[in-house]
């Protein structure tokens, strides 16, 4: 696996993004947004971005997976429609709001003749469809879901394996208050596992051991996992439902993944500050004389999975 580009953390025009997407037979992975619990800016946020969860799979076949709705999915709107992309599937997590908000703002729900494919568990929400229903409703939103002008296709699809194209799509149960999915992403034997919102070190309801997640992540090609907090922060936000960044180090290095990325960064984290963690990981890796790869995802970073 290895990067294919690294991004400008301004604001990407979608011909630029166009540009830089290749042609190729392997998993794509490119990270529209890393931030967690609410967006930001500034210069201070200026390299790993401030766009909440939202992540692109390419396929070898051509087909495009998109995980969550943060407000990342906004510009990845604008370049599948410059693109004249026709279908995409969408994969929900959770219905927390850093994960849905961009939703309305993604162009090709209003697009006729576009078609989507949305798969998530509702656990307490009755159905992914209401869940956006609600949100796209008065006062929070002045166009209606009825309104839109794509093809919506809802599947509720909580702890069974479904398939997309070539891709097999495993659920894990989250450590996350009000429940929430991880997934296992596998084509062609290389594994891409995306866990976030996951708080290891604490078994919220509907949740899992840590030894489970081990499991769950043994081998895989990439990980990527919450890792919001210090070990000070999480003095005072145990039980918020995120993970200590030591903690998700500790699942990649007992899973034996091949690279870990660093996800959901604190919305108050600075790119120095996300540095600093970084390297505290890839130190902490050296000297247990791990072969895991650790990096901190940053908005518009692009990985093959070959």
């Amino acid at each position: 696996m290895h990067e294919a580009s690294a991004p400008a953390m301004a604001e990407h025009d979608a011909t630029l993004v166009l540009a830089n997407r290749r042609d190729h037979e392997d998993m794509n992975i490119r990270f529209w947004g890393a931030r967690g619990s609410i967006p930001v800016s500034g210069p201070e946020y200026t390299r790993y971005g401030g766009d909440t969860t939202c992540v692109e799979i390419r396929t070898k076949d051509g087909e495009t997976i998109i995980i969550d709705a943060g407000t990342g999915i906004r510009r990845l709107g604008r370049a599948l429609l410059a693109e004249s992309r026709r279908k995409v599937h969408l994969v929900f997590t959770h219905a927390h709001w850093d994960h849905l908000i961009g939703f309305p703002f993604f162009q090709p729900i209003y697009s006729p003749g576009f078609e989507i494919d949305l798969f998530g568990c509702p656990f307490a929400q009755g159905s992914v469809k209401e869940l956006l229903k609600g949100q796209m409703s008065p006062p929070y939103f002045p166009v209606n879901l009825s309104d839109t002008k794509a093809t919506l296709h809802f599947h509720d699809s909580c702890i069974e394996p479904f398939v997309i194209g070539s891709v097999r799509v495993e659920p894990v149960l989250l450590s996350h208050p009000n429940q929430g999915l991880g997934y296992r992403f596998t084509e062609d034997g290389r594994r891409f596992c995306f866990i976030t919102d996951n708080e290891l070190s604490l078994k919220h309801p509907g949740g899992l051991e840590f030894a489970d997640y081990v499991k769950f992540c043994e081998n895989a090609d990439l990980l990527v996992h919450d890792a919001e907090f210090n070990e000070k922060e999480y003095s005072w936000t145990k039980g918020w439902g995120h993970s200590r960044y030591t903690d998700a180090l500790r699942l990649a290095s007992e899973s034996n993944v091949r690279r870990f990325g660093l996800f959901h960064h604190n919305q108050e984290r600075s790119d120095a500050a996300i540095d600093d963690i970084e390297t505290d990981c890839v130190n902490r890796l050296h000297a247990q004389k791990s072969s895991v790869e650790c990096f901190a995802v940053h908005q518009g970073l692009e990985l093959q999975l070959q």
